[in-house]
């Protein structure tokens, strides 16, 4: 009961943002306008584009279109948040919004990381087992694959929230951050919050070190398996592993560099974590699908198509 009532005393919190400079703010609204305004059209584009010209059926732009849609909702997590808290001087949160904004990064995060996991599967049997290929990958096992993305970021997100939300918050509630997340709310924690510090490092940073390493090591076994490919297929296929594992990286390392180490907050924390929270769902649309000669040659025959016909 003390706990809670602790807790109670901090109804919202203060984000300090990026900076407290208002010429600087401005700067940051515009570009992190265009960032969110690229990100959804691109995301939304892929999904729109998979789902009309009949690709859905092709299991590759299946989770594509899956990947699309969950990095559209990524997107919309903070950033427009931090686009509206930009144009005020005091940028607040309350407690609830907190634990939502939480549960909703680790929650998509969780299912976009199994999604790249199954991704690189599908390549994996694609490239090295084709003759096997609609055998191993049929609708069933993605739907499955979908399916256990959606309960694994699920249950990641609800494990975060299980431990932040009883923990108690007497003050300061300054957070020098333009998010909620774990460490900076681990700071303010009225208790000794070290065992939980090294759980948050063992469940997040871990875990996406060994996603991390499991994605890079099948990328590398794919590449490995094209020495016996020719030349038109090794190159085709290596730009697309390069653009994946250029993705993958982007991503992953800034989430094993914020959350691979016990709960310390350092000024650095905040442009890190743009790139996982910003930049990976702007660039994913340009990884997978604008580099994509099939997609974008059956989505341009279908508006010419369109547009002669005068549908548009």
């Amino acid at each position: 009961m003390k706990n809670m009532e602790n807790r109670n005393n901090v109804t919202e919190f203060i984000l300090l943002g990026f900076t407290q400079n208002p010429k600087t703010q401005k700067i940051l609204i515009v570009v992190f306008l265009v960032v969110y305004i690229i990100s959804m059209a691109g995301n939304v584009f892929t999904v729109v584009a998979i789902t009309t010209i009949s690709l859905l059926g092709s299991l590759m732009y299946f989770f594509l279109a899956h990947l699309s849609f969950i990095d559209a909702c990524y997107s919309c997590v903070d950033t427009p948040k931090l686009i509206i808290d930009s144009l005020y001087e005091k940028k607040t949160s309350t407690f609830k919004g907190c634990m939502n904004q939480i549960f909703w990064e680790h929650f998509l995060s969780g299912i976009d990381i199994i999604l790249l996991i199954s991704m690189a599967y599908d390549r994996y049997v694609a490239i090295c087992k084709h003759l096997h290929y609609m055998t191993i990958m049929n609708q069933q096992l993605c739907w499955l694959l979908v399916g256990v993305a959606t309960m694994g970021g699920f249950l990641h997100g609800i494990i975060q929230i299980l431990f932040i939300f009883r923990l108690p918050f007497c003050g300061p509630n300054v957070i020098d951050h333009f998010m909620c997340d774990l460490h900076p709310l681990l700071d303010l924690a009225c208790t000794d919050t070290h065992t939980l510090g090294l759980f948050v490092a063992a469940n997040n940073g871990i875990l996406c070190l060994l996603n991390f390493l499991l994605l890079v090591g099948s990328y590398v076994v794919i590449l490995h398996s094209l020495r016996t490919k020719n030349s038109e297929a090794r190159h085709k296929a290596l730009s697309a592993c390069i653009s994946h594992i250029t993705g993958v990286v982007i991503f992953f390392v800034p989430c094993i560099f914020v959350y691979m180490r016990p709960a310390v907050i350092l000024p650095i924390d905040k442009s890190v974590a743009v790139f996982y929270t910003m930049i990976t769902p702007m660039l994913n649309p340009l990884i997978y699908t604008l580099r994509n000669a099939q997609l974008k040659t059956t989505t341009g025959k279908r508006f010419i198509s369109k547009a002669i016909s005068g549908e548009i």
